[in-house]
């Protein structure tokens, strides 16, 4: 199990199988140990937002030019998240999208000591893309980082906002031209920089499909 992945995690799944749930469906776990916590009698569907941010960018004018567009995981663990954003987008535009990582060094949870880019970024415009945000500061750091190294822009995408602490300050206050999250947390706070996805209709294709015994991956262009 990760270290920091809490045991607590397993107790709640026991929970709601003693409670008579036979069935879950959740929004981009943090962990996908979780999953391993529910019995074999009960099958958990981990559901991926980032279809939503795609829908999301496809419909805007956010992004001028998507050859010119660089996908950045903010570490080593989020790569895999960060590559399949970057192929379904890719394969929806016919582009060339670049990926990219940073490397970064914790003293302690929140806390980072030092931040390396893995690839080139200039003059590109960049996209964080991670699972959830919890203080932003971080995140803000990363967004330092790729301006420095020579991004004309840089967004973030994240599934979960928690925006603990001093969150929306830190983003009202850094380098992210805007910042992309779903409504699986309710919104703490408001600026102009964050903007709210829904996944109610993710979960309700999800349950329709459920009950009609229909394909789940189906949803999912990547798998």
């Amino acid at each position: 199990m990760g270290s920091r992945m809490p045991i607590s995690a397993a107790d709640v799944a026991k929970m709601l199988e003693t409670m008579g749930v036979d069935r879950v469906v959740s929004v981009d776990l943090h962990s996908g140990q979780i999953q391993g916590f529910f019995g074999p009698s009960v099958p958990v569907d981990n559901l991926e937002a980032q279809i939503i941010m795609v829908e999301y960018l496809l419909n805007s004018s956010m992004i001028k030019d998507y050859n010119n567009l660089v996908i950045v995981s903010p570490d080593a663990g989020g790569v895999y998240r960060a590559k399949s954003f970057a192929e379904i987008l890719g394969n929806r535009t016919n582009a060339n999208i670049g990926l990219t990582m940073i490397v970064k060094q914790r003293v302690k949870a929140n806390e980072v000591a030092k931040m390396e880019l893995v690839g080139n970024v200039k003059g590109c415009e960049c996209i964080i893309i991670d699972d959830m945000i919890d203080t932003a500061g971080t995140l803000c750091l990363a967004a330092e980082e790729l301006i420095k190294n020579g991004a004309t822009k840089v967004y973030a995408f994240a599934t979960h906002g928690l925006f603990s602490g001093k969150a929306i300050q830190n983003i009202e206050n850094s380098k992210l031209e805007k910042v992309i999250v779903t409504n699986t947390i309710p919104l703490k706070g408001q600026t102009d920089k964050i903007i709210h996805l829904s996944v109610g209709m993710l979960i309700a294709e999800a349950i329709r499909r459920i009950h009609n015994n229909e394909s789940l991956s189906e949803i999912f262009p990547h798998k």
